[in-house]
């Protein structure tokens, strides 16, 4: 191996642990810290960051990737990624980094009081901080990286897909959806109405569930956690997944269905390449990918004929009462359904896009400063107008409702829709390459897709872009007309 490759893997290494370690505390803000413990938190990972930093932009690292050299493909798209890396680290003073890191740490805490008393006022002064530094950030990278601002964050996500390219599938789909919606709204008028499951649905045996149903999919106990937490995630490593979710004891569909979009997230985590660990290439390809494979999971195979078949008979042993209710067929209506909501998290597949395209459109105006923080509430209950045709009554069922910007995650948003496109096409791909999957998800037997998307996705590692990646899986690059025949088949000709 050449000697300056092998350094700078040596260092991509540290950076990475270091990274590894930020995870497991911003997961223990999440789920165990006591409020007390915040503002230590908040230096804690800000140290971390400034620490990360620092080892990237050393003035060795500049030499050794002017003297590295590659032996194979992998090293090759490694020492590609350290150089992006570095590019974007060089471009960044460390008191930015670390008084971003502080000031996301500060926000999210805030967020968490806003969003319960529904009061944005409560964050606004903390949130208008983090855009300020967002913004600098932003400028600073395009600079370094020949893109717009917003673009240079985008990124920092889902590198190699810009806003220019976003801009016209989301119209696209805006306008499909502005004629497909009365039509599914009318579809859905024609069906029975759902019998609603009966509950209560006591925590512990929803616990037990949905780990047990984690495990089922696919996830190894000995490298997992599902823990509990006001917005469900998953963070940690690959080696030590740690996903989270919240109870409802009225409604075991909340927790359920979050802990299999998790999942998802965690089998994709723990599927990457280990011959690469704690290397660039041995990440993930983006998180448009990421969600990718949260929905391959949650929307593609979970909520399918197929596995609510499977799953119905299994809720019914395991919480009782009257069949009817757990029927596959009401299971489709209960959670197949076509609904304008304010909620992101809660909304359907159709109406979801909305949402996202909604967040995509307000943080490029900020990040470009058309528009101001104190303008937010307004300019959301404007464009969910727009949208959907329905504005939030409060704060909390409008722009507070998301943690992504109250900690720093601007960019982020486009990658949700882009990943739920990404799955129709992979699931379309996978049925092709797989003709049992479909009686194997009847079984709860997820063998199949997995073994699909350890091959053409977990293993690919960060080694291949968005549009790449999706060439190589299914043959072409990203085509949102399979998102659409997808909806199309479940919400407009579903009988």
């Amino acid at each position: 191996m050449n000697a300056a490759y092998r350094r700078l893997a040596e260092r991509a290494a540290r950076i990475a642990a270091l990274g590894e370690a930020e995870a497991v505390l911003h997961w223990d803000a999440a789920t165990m810290m006591p409020r007390g413990g915040a503002a230590a938190r908040g230096e804690q990972l800000a140290t971390l960051a400034g620490l990360a930093h620092e080892l990237m932009t050393a003035p060795e690292v500049a030499n050794d990737l002017a003297e590295a050299a590659a032996e194979d493909p992998w090293q090759a798209a490694n020492l590609a990624l350290i150089r992006r890396a570095h590019r974007r680290a060089t471009a960044l003073p460390t008191a930015l980094v670390e008084a971003t890191a502080r000031a996301n740490s500060a926000c999210e805490k805030l967020w968490r009081e806003a969003k319960a008393a529904s009061d944005f006022a409560r964050v606004r002064p903390a949130l208008a901080e983090v855009v300020k530094l967002q913004r600098e950030t932003a400028q600073a990278l395009a600079a370094a990286t020949g893109l717009s601002p917003y673009d240079a964050l985008m990124e920092g996500y889902q590198p190699g897909v810009t806003a220019a390219e976003v801009e016209p599938v989301f119209a696209a789909y805006e306008a499909w959806l502005r004629e497909a919606l009365p039509r599914a709204e009318e579809a859905e008028a024609r069906k029975p109405a759902p019998l609603p499951l009966p509950g209560p649905f006591p925590v512990a045996a929803q616990r037990a569930l949905c780990r047990a149903l984690s495990l089922r999919l696919g996830l190894e106990e000995d490298h997992s956690r599902l823990d509990e937490s006001l917005h469900p995630f998953c963070g940690g490593t690959p080696a030590d997944v740690r996903i989270t979710t919240f109870y409802d004891e009225a409604n075991v569909a909340k927790a359920l269905l979050g802990v299999l979009h998790e999942t998802g997230h965690a089998l994709y985590e723990r599927g990457l390449p280990a011959a690469f660990a704690r290397q660039p290439v041995g990440g993930n390809a983006g998180m448009a990918v990421h969600e990718s494979q949260s929905l391959i999971i949650e929307m593609q195979a979970c909520r399918s004929d197929a596995f609510l078949a499977f799953l119905g008979p299994l809720l019914h042993a395991h919480f009782g009462g009257e069949a009817a209710p757990y029927a596959p067929a009401n299971l489709a209506r209960l959670w197949r359904r076509v609904e304008r909501g304010f909620i992101r998290v809660d909304a359907d597949e159709m109406t979801y896009p909305a949402h996202v395209i909604l967040r995509f459109r307000l943080e490029r105006a900020m990040i470009a400063g058309g528009l101001e923080v104190a303008e937010l509430p307004g300019a959301w209950a404007e464009g969910l107008e727009a949208l959907l045709g329905i504005r939030p009554p409060d704060d909390a069922r409008g722009c507070l409702q998301d943690i992504h910007w109250h900690d720093g995650l601007f960019g982020y948003f486009p990658s949700y829709t882009l990943g739920a496109m990404a799955a129709a096409q992979l699931m379309k791909a996978a049925r092709a390459a797989e003709p049992g999957l479909d009686a194997a998800l009847a079984e709860g037997d997820f063998a199949p897709l997995l073994g699909f998307l350890r091959a053409r996705v977990h293993g690919q590692g960060a080694r291949l872009g968005f549009q790449a990646l999706l060439q190589a899986a299914t043959g072409k690059p990203l085509d949102p007309a399979d998102f659409m025949e997808h909806l199309a088949g479940r919400y407009l000709h579903a009988a």
